[in-house]
């Protein structure tokens, strides 16, 4: 079916089911699309009055808000819940999360003034979020003490949408500027799956709500997943001919719990594109430098769609957001482990100034970027690929495949591409998966090495050319640093390998990522990465290499319920690096056998090797 024929009937069964919902009470305001004419023009006055007042009696900037960076954190979210009355797939478990005690959860007076704290120092948006913030009995008089303070000039709200309809005209009245509805399907069946409740026409009569009252535009938060609603696409498009919509498709993000991987990721660009092929007149709208979203407007629509693109083209380096969880700490990042409890302090009757300068100092912590992204898990490709084995590790079973975080640090660093990359589009869809971790500290691959099939440049098999003596002893046999200053700088790169042998019930355990300690994959390749940085401290006879660039790879091999290793480090120098390679391999199983210990003591560590080496007088190597 046409994607604006479907509009219509879409549009149809909006004002049925708004007019019929659930609830059982009817409606009788004006049809979608069509606002209460007073509401809309008395809300737009209300806005205008208060920003022209905010404007005129703006204040400096607080440094307490303003990181490292210059960012300056003029938005705060304040979660007022745990509690959710549904269980979306991509954000829960299907049982819930364990709840915080409520003696622990901020109390409304607490929250308050943590409020009033941010806006005097310049916060000028909050939006409350949960959980589920609209079941939270008090909302309707948090939203209203909120819109009594000065310098705040939008208030807003993130919800479900199931008690949206019966809420919103009190918080309307309260002072309530905002709205953003999570809606992720426009099939009611398929809703109850993602959601795991009833409830979608409750959420459709919330958006039919939110349009009478003259909120424009609505935001409606739709997460793209594969295999479950990107086939949607147009017909939420399509829904923004005739609504004043801004429908935003979100990526598919890593939170625990959701059994994120790479596979369910639908990109920014494969959206997009799939988008002008229906409406090649499709155009980019201007945004506000510390937007989230990228905006685009079909030409005589009245609504407009967007892109949240958290995984793929990240917006850190404009962030102005904080967070403030139900149980009081404070979060500077969504995706950083961080936090300090504000709730704390303020129990313990600290003064503001002493809760300025605890914010000061996490907001002065905050990185540059979220670079747990570049720690994402993806899914091995298909058992029955066509592509050759890792010829390098010479492991049963394992296929080559494009480095996710090369990928990923490619598009954040401006590389635009149009599509999703082509070998993980075969992979799309296959069966049993197996989990491998990569990671790079600089954006390039590693293409002489790495590569399957590539040959590094004159490099003979076999055996290293042995010396007549051990360099590292001098005249009189006394062990003794190798002079090397004597020289000429050239580029080195070795890569070794190890093998950890698991046993089932340890590989099980890091496969679905189930062990207590926490990811034993991430662990142990950050441990690897730090041990190549640090291998001179570790070998006394080592020589201090600044290395230029390190990547540490673990596959998880089925057959044998093992793990396997395979570190790579590059520098410029006069000394080689394959100390620094199979440090970073020896050090990253070590790792391995401490997170699984407690699970097994039958752990085999092995095969420690060295796989290539280039640069250097004594000539390349390569494994035969």
């Amino acid at each position: 079916m046409a994607a604006r024929p479907l509009a219509r009937m879409l549009r149809w069964l909006w004002r049925s089911s708004a007019r019929s919902c659930s609830s059982g009470a009817p409606v009788t305001q004006p049809r979608p699309g069509e606002p209460s004419q007073p509401a809309a023009e008395e809300l737009s006055r209300r806005r205008q009055e208060r920003r022209q007042f905010l404007r005129e009696h703006a204040a400096p900037f607080s440094a307490f808000l303003t990181d490292s960076f210059g960012r300056q954190h003029s938005y705060l979210r304040i979660s007022l819940t745990e509690k959710c009355n549904l269980r979306c797939q991509y954000c829960m478990p299907e049982d819930g999360v364990p709840l915080t005690p409520k003696a622990d959860l901020l109390t409304t007076e607490e929250i308050l003034t943590l409020a009033r704290l941010f806006v005097k120092e310049g916060v000028s948006k909050i939006r409350l979020t949960g959980g589920e913030p609209l079941i939270r009995p008090d909302v309707v008089d948090i939203v209203a003490q909120l819109h009594r303070l000065g310098g705040l000039r939008t208030i807003g709200v993130t919800t479900n949408g199931i008690n949206l309809a019966r809420l919103l005209p009190q918080l309307q009245k309260a002072g309530l500027s905002a709205i953003n509805i999570s809606l992720d399907t426009l099939v009611p069946a398929k809703f109850e799956f993602i959601v795991r409740r009833k409830g979608f026409h409750k959420v459709m009569e919330g958006i039919h709500k939110a349009i009478e009252l003259g909120y424009s535009p609505v935001k409606v938060n739709c997460v793209v997943m594969r295999g479950l609603n990107e086939d949607e696409l147009l017909d939420f498009v399509a829904l923004t001919e005739g609504l004043p919509l801004d429908v935003r498709f979100i990526e598919y993000m890593p939170f625990d719990g959701n059994k994120w991987n790479f596979r369910k990721m639908v990109s920014y660009k494969e959206m997009l594109d799939t988008i002008q092929q229906q409406w090649p007149e499709l155009e980019k709208l201007p945004e506000e430098e510390s937007s989230t979203a990228k905006a685009f407007k079909i030409p005589g629509f009245q609504g407009q769609i967007s892109f949240i693109t958290s995984m793929s083209e990240h917006f850190c380096g404009t962030c102005n957001r904080l967070r403030i969880t139900a149980d009081g700490n404070l979060k500077v990042c969504l995706f950083g482990n961080s936090e300090v409890s504000l709730r704390d302090h303020l129990r313990a009757g600290a003064s503001e100034e002493e809760l300025l300068r605890i914010i000061g100092a996490a907001v002065g912590r905050k990185k540059r970027q979220h670079a747990e992204l570049f720690l994402m898990l993806q899914d091995s490709p298909p058992a029955n690929s066509s592509l050759a084995p890792w010829d390098p590790l010479d492991v049963q079973g394992l296929r080559p495949r494009v480095s996710f975080s090369s990928w990923m640090m490619t598009l954040w660093k401006g590389c635009r591409v149009s599509q999703t990359p082509p070998l993980a589009q075969q992979w799309l869809g296959s069966g049993s998966p197996q989990r491998h971790y990569s990671s790079h500290m600089d954006s390039e691959t590693n293409s002489k090495c790495l590569s399957p099939g590539s040959q590094a440049p004159a490099a003979p098999s076999g055996s290293l050319p042995t010396s007549h003596q051990l360099t590292h002893l001098d005249s009189e046999g006394r062990a003794a640093m190798v002079d090397v200053g004597k020289k000429p700088d050239t580029e080195r790169m070795a890569v070794a390998s190890a093998l950890v042998l698991l046993g089932p019930v340890a590989f099980k355990l890091i496969q679905q990522n189930q062990l207590k300690k926490g990811d034993a994959l991430v662990v142990a390749q950050l441990a690897g990465v730090q041990a190549a940085k640090l291998t001179s401290q570790l070998i006394p006879l080592c020589h201090h290499v600044t290395l230029s660039h390190i990547q540490v790879q673990l596959e998880l091999d089925s057959t044998r319920h093992a793990v396997v290793i395979q570190a790579s480090c590059r520098a410029r120098g006069p000394t080689g690096v394959e100390m620094e390679a199979l440090t970073s391999a020896a050090v990253a199983a070590l790792t391995l056998y401490d997170m699984c210990k407690a699970v097994s003591r039958d752990i085999v560590l092995g095969d420690i090797k060295l796989i290539s080496k280039t640069g250097g007088q004594r000539g390349d190597f390569r494994r035969a």
